[in-house]
């Protein structure tokens, strides 16, 4: 016991209070930064890994760490977008067929990064999970589910927790990647798993929410969704927030597992495939009808909304006043918090499917086109571009 201790207090202690260490930014999920950034910020650089990057960065202690579809790993200076190291995954299959033409398939990395003390954490699309030593990348340990690993990891104490496509949540052990625990629920699992007051919560694509008792994976409460979920709850004050496939945002008592509201898009028919962000007041999440859609917390009900010229399945994060956030028309837009109304604007010309992360006064995106754009506070001189 004296040493799991130990090593959860390590693991906070080497997270910066500005930091976004995870998918959404906490474990909790809620999508609000707790760094500041400039309310027209200027790209810093451009960094270009090659191929399409649906992966969301984690930034810490001045340091950006990111997958691609290459089956590669990224850290970053935040400074500049120099690349500290890389790290292929290793396959899990090779292509069939004679000896001199097959060869190893590269996972592609969906699943967004955690950093949890010296560690960095994400899974593949070959059903790996890794474990990486966060000063050179070399592999600490590495474990296989039986599907694809999209879910992002979630650090709690001395365990990590992430679902996967075989329809498992898995606990394991940070220290040396053993399994705790996992829980097979009735479907896929894409979304990332919420940690709060020693519970995991999840929403999964059998239509339901999941509560598990996070020292040993018990069920406490399931909750129907009426549809399939693909986004990450985040978790405010002992309420989940999360938007179907059957175009509804809900709102459900963690402590009754009961919808004290929802909300039903009347005006177009899609599905929420991003995730929330939520605020004391507001609860905003992008919709694949093309608009960011801004909630009131306590009763659900429209405040505003906000027209892109595509699917916004990239989900919104908040800082400074504004809500950040990327669309498949290729542009990433910076809304006042408030109205709704567009203050900034990037054009990048390829369509983002990746969220935003802030950290560090600076904020980091990926594109479809290979693209890793860092935006902050201009640099004399201009920013840099590579390779």
């Amino acid at each position: 016991m004296h040493s799991a201790l130990t090593f959860a207090w390590l693991v906070a202690a080497l997270i910066g209070p500005s930091d976004w260490p995870s998918f959404r930014g906490n474990d909790r999920l809620s999508g609000v930064a707790t760094s500041t950034l400039s309310d027209k910020p200027s790209l810093r650089w451009k960094f270009s890994a090659g191929e399409p990057v649906g992966s969301s960065a984690a930034i810490v202690g001045g340091v950006v760490y990111v997958g691609c579809d290459n089956g590669t790993l990224y850290a970053l200076k935040l400074a500049d977008g120099s690349v500290i190291w890389a790290a292929k995954t290793p396959p899990a299959r090779t292509t069939s067929g004679p000896a001199s033409t097959s060869q190893a398939i590269p996972p592609t990395i969906q699943s967004s990064p955690a950093v949890c003390g010296d560690l960095v954490l994400y899974g593949d699309e070959d059903g790996g999970f890794h474990a990486l030593n966060k000063a050179d990348g070399t592999r600490r340990w590495s474990f296989r589910a039986e599907a694809e690993n999209i879910s992002s990891p979630t650090c709690a104490g001395d365990r990590v927790v992430f679902g996967s496509y075989d329809g498992n949540v898995y606990c394991l052990k940070l220290a040396d990647g053993s399994l705790l625990w996992k829980h097979l629920t009735d479907g896929r699992v894409h979304g990332t798993v919420g940690v709060t007051d020693g519970k995991a919560i999840v929403a999964g694509c059998d239509q339901k929410l999941h509560t598990l008792q996070l020292s040993d994976g018990k069920p406490l409460d399931t909750a129907d969704l009426r549809s399939v979920s693909g986004c990450s709850a985040a978790i405010v004050d002992n309420t989940v927030y999360v938007g179907t496939f059957g175009n509804e945002v809900l709102a459900i008592d963690l402590n009754r597992g009961e919808r004290r509201w929802t909300f039903t898009n009347k005006d177009r028919d899609f599905p929420f495939y991003a995730s929330a962000a939520v605020t004391d007041e507001l609860v905003i999440i992008g919709s694949r009808d093309k608009f960011v859609h801004a909630l009131d917390r306590k009763t659900g009900k429209p405040r505003w909304q906000f027209r892109t010229r595509g699917r916004v399945d990239s989900s919104p994060v908040v800082a400074s006043e504004r809500v950040w956030v990327g669309s498949s028309d290729g542009n990433l837009y910076g809304l006042d918090l408030r109205s709704g109304e567009e203050r900034w604007r990037y054009e990048a010309g390829s369509p983002m499917t990746a969220s935003p992360a802030i950290g560090g006064g600076c904020l980091v995106i990926g594109t479809e086109d290979g693209d890793i754009l860092c935006f902050g506070d201009p640099i004399q001189g201009g920013g840099r571009t590579g390779p």
